[in-house]
């Protein structure tokens, strides 16, 4: 089916491009005027947070019971309680209270705001609540508004805190990949339009898969950093799915079959393992849906959206393109490439916001194709070297030496992969606090404020509140406050406060702890309370004490996403162990491939354990160390998983069909890697280069994100593809391909590659 559609597009080659232009118009246009619904409620139904948020804010209607909150910090040498200080600070929290989406703002000069002021009286803070559903984009926006309010106060140092006041910068980094990506496929292929096709395809799989996560947004909660997520993707598979089918699609043109002909063959090995790979990528991200939670399932629904609108593109869109491009795909004069140069510089200086970079390469680029009918060198055609044998090449040779010491290399890489994993034993879940910020920004300046003021442990206090049934024993929860206060993780407790002074329904606790809201130290803290320090006063008290706050939640959270991560990554490894048995009719090679795909996978976590929670690097990454994001091995899991599985597809897939021709296990081989490792490599040079971009972002999750995938590809396609997969092949010789009769005929048939053997360059 695949075949007859690729066909089908080549042939109505302008009404498919037709149709793919309306639908970026169309789909863009219907995404821009209903606008995003971006949201992410990180609080999780029936946990003890969750109701604790609940309860304080019902009884307390001073807004404190929202999550989502931020801070105005300030220090002034004269005390914050000098006349000029105290009228200018007040005008802006009356200014900013007014803003729209802002629930309240909690003053330091206000009743009950006296913990908001250091005990040097040097430093002092205003807390800005907004409701659960605020976005970052629009927390920005008033943090925006809240700085045009802020007095010029000689000696008085102004700091805007908070994640929700954090500077948002748009990510530009997928165009530093993007440039690269031009370079890459340049050097693979020589071709501009060769070039030209890939970017052009993921760029399409991208716009229309964008306006798509935002319609999606309408109907399921998407988080904000959704969209950001499916660039990154959309931008590595895009360029790798069209780099395969190209590259099929060349290699047929070399074997003199007509356009037609080399994309039908193309389409039918190929388009089928584009497909495959594709629709696998998004089985595991839906898998996501199985965490039960609504932010994680959004963000595996939205990263789905646009990694099958590119699959469809690839086989669709890919094949319209290259009937336009016909057999000129093959030329190309100097001119063009030297101009392609010049696209890229631009590409970079867009990434830099640098419009002096962007208009000297566009200039140079436009000059050189106008410039270049006149230069005679330029106007030359590029010529190619003929494709060697696959005996001749360095991967044939390659794969010999391998398979001469197949212990000897399954031990060393293995070991390699297993030493890089060891920090994934010291894996702490969590998440990012302003402290994980640069020292120039504001965010980061307003957290040094707070905790020079009021001690590390009050950026992250712990919540307690409680339902008062009898207003009459309100005086025993005083008993409360005592048991807390002996903790010895435990500064201060400010408590109980009651909802209301003459009839008190519910009452509150404050807890400062002595160490950071990221801290391990603060966790047990958590756990103690709720399993130790509490239950004997609440049985006393016959009052049940619930533990909450932010720090809470996510605490509440990392101990769920942890429990539940088990499963999620038992449904993926089972499907992806299914698939590869029905695709190669074997048992021992999907079970390799799982194996092999957690090594690199592990050795990919213990990277970033190594470099975000224990700070490797820092000082050149300018990552600053905490606990990794609950959400990240998860979700690099499902699309590391899901593009290795590609990988893996395109190589056995030509070994296995050379061991059905010859049966000799070990020269299929090294012909199957020698036809698949120039292919194999450049697309993973561009996934590498499009993934590590992130690693320019501003935010530290997208640097998480970036860094993660681009070294989990890159152990996938070097020591994984290189050498293990050679190795251990040549370790099981003909039982790579067993499969008991008894199952073999209850399998249904899944024929990926179509194509029984590849056409051979004539040359």
């Amino acid at each position: 089916m695949i075949t007859r559609i690729g066909v089908w597009c080549h042939d109505r080659r302008r009404l498919v491009l037709a149709l793919w232009i309306a639908a970026l118009i169309l789909g863009n246009t219907a995404a821009g005027a209903v606008g995003d619904a971006y949201r992410q409620d990180f609080s999780l139904d029936g946990f003890e947070s969750t109701t604790g948020f609940a309860l304080v804010e019902n009884s307390f209607k001073d807004g404190s019971g929202s999550p989502q909150s931020a801070q105005i910090v300030f220090r002034s040498k004269d005390g914050v309680d000098a006349p000029q200080v105290v009228a200018a600070m007040t005008k802006v929290f009356d200014a900013t209270a007014k803003i729209a989406d802002v629930t309240s703002v909690q003053s330091p000069y206000t009743p009950g705001g006296e913990i908001q002021i250091s005990k040097a009286r040097d430093i002092a803070y205003a807390t800005v609540n907004f409701p659960e559903d605020i976005k970052f984009t629009r927390a920005s926006d008033i943090a925006k508004e809240v700085n045009k309010a802020l007095p010029q106060l000689e000696g008085v140092q102004i700091e805007l805190g908070g994640l929700l006041f954090a500077e948002f910068k748009q990510p530009s980094s997928e165009l530093f990949g993007l440039a690269f990506a031009v370079v890459i496929l340049i050097v693979a292929f020589g071709s501009v339009l060769a070039m030209g096709l890939p970017v052009g395809v993921a760029l399409f799989g991208i716009g229309v898969g964008s306006g798509g996560v935002i319609l999606a947004s309408h109907v399921t909660e998407v988080p904000d950093f959704a969209p950001f997520i499916g660039v990154m993707i959309g931008l590595g598979v895009g360029i790798d799915y069209a780099l395969l089918i190209i590259t099929r699609h060349r290699e047929q043109l070399h074997a003199g079959q007509s356009v037609r002909e080399s994309i039908s063959v193309a389409m039918s090995t190929a388009g089928r393992s584009v497909t495959f790979a594709g629709v696998t990528v998004v089985i595991s991200l839906l898998g996501m849906l199985l965490m039960g939670i609504g932010f994680v399932s959004g963000l595996g629904i939205s990263a789905s959206i646009t990694v099958a609108i590119t699959v469809i593109a690839s086989v669709t869109l890919l094949p319209a393109l290259i009937g336009f491009a016909g057999e000129n795909i093959e030329r190309t004069k100097w001119r063009g490439l030297v101009a392609a140069g010049g696209v890229s510089i631009a590409l970079v200086g867009a990434g830099l916001e640098s419009p002096a970079i962007i208009l000297a390469g566009f200039v140079f680029a436009v000059i050189t194709m106008l410039g270049g009918k006149f230069i005679r060198p330029l106007q030359r055609e590029v010529q190619h070297r003929p494709p060697r044998p696959h005996n001749e090449t360095l991967a044939f040779r390659w794969s010999h030496g391998i398979q001469h010491r197949p212990w000897l290399s399954t031990i060393a890489a293995a070991s390699a992969l297993l030493i890089l994993a060891i920090p994934v034993l010291s894996l702490r879940l969590g998440f990012s606090d302003e402290s994980n910020f640069e020292d120039s920004s504001t965010t980061k300046r307003a957290y040094n404020l707070v905790v020079s003021g009021f001690g590390k442990g009050f950026t992250g206090p712990v919540f307690l509140v409680a339902k008062v049934a009898d207003a009459q024993r309100f005086g025993e929860l005083a008993a409360v406050t005592e048991a807390v206060r002996q903790d010895p993780n435990v500064a201060s407790v400010l408590g109980p406060q009651p909802n209301n002074a003459e009839s008190p329904s519910a009452a509150r606790w404050l807890i400062t702890p002595k160490s950071g809201p990221q801290d391990e130290a603060t966790t047990q803290l958590v756990n103690r309370l709720r399993d130790d320090v509490l239950p004997p006063v609440e049985r006393d008290t016959r009052t049940e004490v619930l533990v909450t706050g932010l720090v809470a939640a996510n605490v509440d959270m990392s101990q769920y996403m942890a429990e539940r991560m088990p499963i999620f990554f038992g449904a993926v490894l089972a499907l992806s162990f299914l698939l590869l048995m029905l695709v190669f009719r074997s048992l021992l090679v999907p079970l390799k491939a799982v194996v092999m795909n957690l090594l690199s996978i592990g050795a990919a976590y213990g990277v970033i354990v190594a470099m975000f929670q224990w700070g490797w690097l820092s000082s050149i990454t300018g990552v600053q160390p905490g606990p990794i994001e609950t959400w990240v091995p998860m979700v690099l899991f499902a699309i590391v998983f899901g593009l290795s599985m590609d990988y893996e597809v395109f190589l056995l897939s030509r070994v296995r069909e050379e061991w059905q021709l010859t049966g000799d296990s070990r020269a299929s081989v090294a012909n199957g890697l020698a036809a698949t490792a120039k292919v194999i490599t450049a697309a993973a040079a561009i996934m590498v280069v499009v993934f590590g971009s992130f690693m320019l972002e501003f935010e530290r999750t997208m640097k998480m994100m970036g860094t993660g995938l681009a070294t989990a590809i890159l152990f996938d396609a070097t020591i994984v593809r290189m050498l293990l997969v050679p190795a251990t092949m040549e370790l099981l010789g003909d039982k790579n391909w067993w499969l008991p009769k008894w199952l073999d005929k209850l399998l249904p048939h899944l024929d990926v590659e179509a194509t029984p053997r590849p056409a051979q360059p004539t040359h």
